[in-house]
């Protein structure tokens, strides 16, 4: 399985030639996120493109779910899937459904950027390395998040960890906020559980060697 300071350099490799720094009108102003749009939409053709090439040479590790809120059995475009790199496969049965609630540790960055080589952080629920013994999980409905993180949490089952590469059409769309418009997304994300619709959620509880319920 692809280690994660490969990983890293994979996803660095699709982004070199894109170029990370540009002057504005102002030539002593560097802009923060230079043709990002292009950027972002470049960095995930190829990354798709290299998947593609993976998963036909037999490459198991990487896959691509289309959205939930599209039918499977009608053509999409590129942003309409979400890539996936699997770094642990869980032993859970099921899925989490749309309605459901889950438990789940993760971090988001963005690409990298002028000031940022590694991407900005945009959402993590822990610190440092990710440890599941002291990490604590955060609890979501999931149909109260983006489309990308929803459509992966549809397809995983517990103690699955994927790299979730989200499209900003999945993501944040084309609009600023907090995070920059049409930012391809980078989670790290691991299903610690979930819950059916209207069955109770108990408390996550600390022990002196690990997290149970």
């Amino acid at each position: 399985m692809m280690s994660t300071n490969k990983l890293i350099l994979f996803a660095s490799l699709l982004f070199i030639g894109l170029g990370l720094s540009s002057c504005g009108e102002d030539e002593n102003t560097v802009e923060e996120y230079p043709n990002w749009q292009v950027k972002n939409e470049t960095y995930y053709k190829n990354l798709t493109d290299s998947v593609k090439r993976l998963i036909a040479n037999g490459n198991k590790e990487w896959k691509f779910f289309k959205t939930w809120s599209k039918d499977d059995t009608i053509k999409g475009k590129l942003g309409d899937s979400i890539c996936v790199h699997v770094l642990t496969a869980g032993t859970g049965s099921g899925c989490p459904l749309y309605n459901d609630s889950v438990r789940v540790h993760y971090l988001g960055r963005i690409l990298p950027s002028t000031s940022n080589s590694a991407g900005n952080v945009i959402a993590q629920s822990y610190y440092g390395t990710y440890n599941p013994k002291t990490s604590i999980p955060q609890t979501f409905l999931v149909s109260g998040l983006i489309d990308g993180f929803t459509t992966a949490l549809m397809n995983m089952h517990i103690g699955d960890r994927w790299v979730v590469y989200m499209p900003y059409d999945l993501g944040y769309g084309s609009s600023a906020s907090s995070v920059p418009a049409y930012s391809t997304l980078i989670y790290d994300i691991t299903l610690a559980a979930y819950y059916r619709a209207g069955s109770s959620i108990p408390v996550w509880s600390a022990k002196p060697t690990r997290w149970t319920e």
